[in-house]
C-alpha cells in the first residue's frame, strides 16, 4: 500500500478515467457530479452505465471493457454491492488504479472489493471525492475533505 496523497496524485494523472454509476437523471447524483468535473477539468471521462445509451449528452458504455483504448483510471460510483464487479473487472483488464467514491453518506466502498483490488496489485483509494483534491478540486469539496467528510483511508 501507498500514502493516500500519492494515490491521489497518481490517479488524478491520468488523462482517461471511466466512472461508473453515472446516471440518466443526474440531478445531484455524486457520480454525475464526479464525471461532470473531470470532463470540465480537461479529462477524458468515458461514462459507465449498462442501462443507458447516453448520459450527461456523451455515450454510455455497459462496461470498462467496451471502452476503446482503455482508461488509466476508474472511479467507482454505484453501490458498495456492483464496486465487487467493476474491481474483478479492472484485475481482468489491467486497470491499476481504482477510486470508490464516498461522500457524505454510505459512497460505493466495498471492503471486499478493496480487499481483492489490492491483493491483485491495484491501488484502490476507499472513499472520498476526486473532486476534492488537485485541478479538480473546488472550495466546498476542499472544505469536506479537512472536515474529513469522505471517509478516506490514510493508505491505498
Amino acid at each position: 500500500m501507498i500514502p493516500v496523497n500519492q494515490a491521489v496524485s497518481e490517479f488524478l494523472s491520468g488523462e482517461r478515467i471511466a466512472v461508473t454509476g453515472v446516471s440518466r437523471s443526474p440531478k445531484d447524483h455524486g457520480a454525475n457530479v464526479v464525471f461532470r468535473r473531470l470532463r470540465d477539468r480537461g479529462y477524458t471521462v468515458f461514462a459507465v452505465n449498462p442501462n443507458a445509451e447516453t448520459v450527461e449528452g456523451t455515450p454510455a458504455y455497459p462496461d470498462l471493457r467496451s471502452i476503446e483504448g482503455g482508461v488509466d483510471g476508474v472511479v467507482i460510483g454505484t453501490s458498495p454491492e456492483r464496486a465487487d464487479r467493476t474491481v474483478r473487472e479492472c484485475v481482468d483488464l489491467g486497470i491499476q488504479r481504482i477510486w470508490m467514491h464516498r461522500g457524505p453518506g454510505p459512497g460505493s466502498v466495498s471492503p471486499t472489493a478493496t480487499e481483492y483490488g489490492r491483493q491483485h496489485g491495484l491501488t484502490v483509494i476507499a472513499g472520498g471525492c476526486p473532486c476534492m483534491f488537485g485541478r479538480t478540486a473546488d472550495t466546498g469539496h476542499k472544505v469536506m475533505r479537512l472536515v474529513g467528510l469522505g471517509h478516506m483511508a490514510h493508505q491505498a
